[in-house]
């Protein structure tokens, strides 16, 4: 790791370079992680990375970034609430792998800001994660998300599953969906 110091803010309008640009490379680096390919988002302009962008300060949701001391975005996670529903859903979860893992603290402290927005909407959060996606699977099951049952196909390969998870969360205002 060239500079192990990191801060968390929310993404915005003008940031859209850098949003496409670690957009694209976890797209490379994991792609059954996301519903999206390489391809599409390559091809995808600079109105749409803009509006990417701003997700990070709309009502319905968040996108966080983890930004080094020199100015290297890292890391991103989001959450939303699709369709509407009370229960938002983390996306969007990567990390540079050189900053991967717990010494680096950029996931973590990602997930924090996360479930920090969340908690003020909502008593638990939920993801989908890749059936073949182990290595992320895993890290939820210690961060206290739990297997629902629910399975659903993933969209780039509907003979693939992806598994439904929730994490409730502590001192949530809103009641269950």
């Amino acid at each position: 790791m060239r500079d192990a110091t990191f801060s968390i803010r929310p993404t915005t309008d003008a940031d859209w370079r850098e949003v496409r640009r670690l957009r694209l490379e976890m797209l490379a680096d994991t792609p059954i992680a996301f519903g999206e390919t390489l391809a599409h988002a390559q091809a995808v302009g600079e109105a749409e990375w803009r509006m990417r962008g701003r997700r990070g300060t709309s009502d319905g949701g968040t996108v966080l970034v983890a930004i080094t001391g020199d100015g290297r975005w890292v890391g991103t996670m989001g959450t939303y609430r699709p369709n509407g529903t009370t229960v938002p859903m983390l996306v969007g979860v990567y990390v540079t792998p050189e900053f991967r893992g717990e010494a680096a603290g950029v996931t973590s402290a990602l997930l924090e800001g996360v479930e920090q927005w969340t908690r003020e909407r909502s008593d638990r959060i939920t993801l989908h994660v890749h059936e073949d996606n182990t290595r992320a699977h895993a890290y939820y099951l210690k961060k206290g998300y739990r297997d629902t049952g629910v399975t659903m196909p993933y969209d780039l390969d509907p003979s693939k599953r992806q598994l439904e998870m929730v994490k409730i969360l502590a001192s949530g205002e809103a009641g269950p969906a």
